[in-house]
């Protein structure tokens, strides 16, 4: 969600005069953080993480806006040799042929790994898998990497280090491809439910949306 929301916080504080204070974090831990009573206003996440919490009686169940859903792209450092990934085979033959394989513990490394699994490949590369926490690390990872070697993450991650010497190869074929969806939730114990309105109202706008969706988040 960075880049959306990189895009969305000037403009959201322009025409609110609310401040906006973002801070990140991987899904597992927002569960975390927010189940156990941190205090914020609005949190974004995968909706199963929202219902979750809604369940708990940590976000409102009324008001949630469907932020936008991102699929699971492949990166490569600038002048890596590119993996084919047409189609399922092509992305097989990619990954037996490569030197190492990055991906995150994350939303989209989770499925990454069951896509591996899927795809009939994960035990026959298994010694040569490299997993970090988040999608920063993996990116900073394949910066400095040589070789044969490529990754995966959500694309809206790998878009945000275009020009910091990697690329999106592309997103996973349709045939394996998987999209995560994003809703944003009012936090129940929200010290500031009229800016946390605001934003939510924002989120929803017809210019809201569109910040997102040009930063890959659709």
């Amino acid at each position: 969600m960075q880049p959306g929301l990189i895009a969305v916080a000037p403009e959201f504080r322009r025409q609110s005069g609310h401040e906006l204070k973002v801070v990140y974090a991987i899904a597992s831990e927002l569960r975390r953080r927010i189940g156990g009573g941190e205090t914020a206003d609005v949190v974004l996440a995968p909706v199963a993480v929202i219902a979750e919490l809604a369940e708990r009686g940590r976000v409102a169940a009324e008001g949630r806006v469907a932020v936008g859903r991102v699929g699971v792209g492949v990166v490569a450092r600038n002048g890596a040799p590119l993996p084919g990934i047409g189609s399922a085979d092509a992305l097989t033959r990619a990954l037996l042929d490569a030197d190492s394989v990055v991906y995150n513990r994350a939303s989209s490394g989770v499925y990454v790994e069951t896509m591996l699994k899927t795809i009939g490949i994960y035990e026959q590369i298994r010694d040569k898998l490299v997993r970090y926490d988040d999608g920063t690390a993996v990116m900073h990872h394949l910066m400095r990497g040589t070789g044969r070697e490529f990754g995966f993450g959500g694309v809206t991650d790998i878009l945000m280090y275009r020009d910091k010497g990697l690329r999106l190869v592309g997103p996973l074929p349709e045939e394996i491809q998987n999209y995560t969806a994003y809703t944003a939730a009012l936090i129940t114990a929200s010290p500031n439910p009229d800016g946390a309105q605001a934003l939510l109202r924002f989120l929803a706008s017809p210019r809201g949306r569109a910040l997102f969706s040009t930063n890959g988040i659709n």
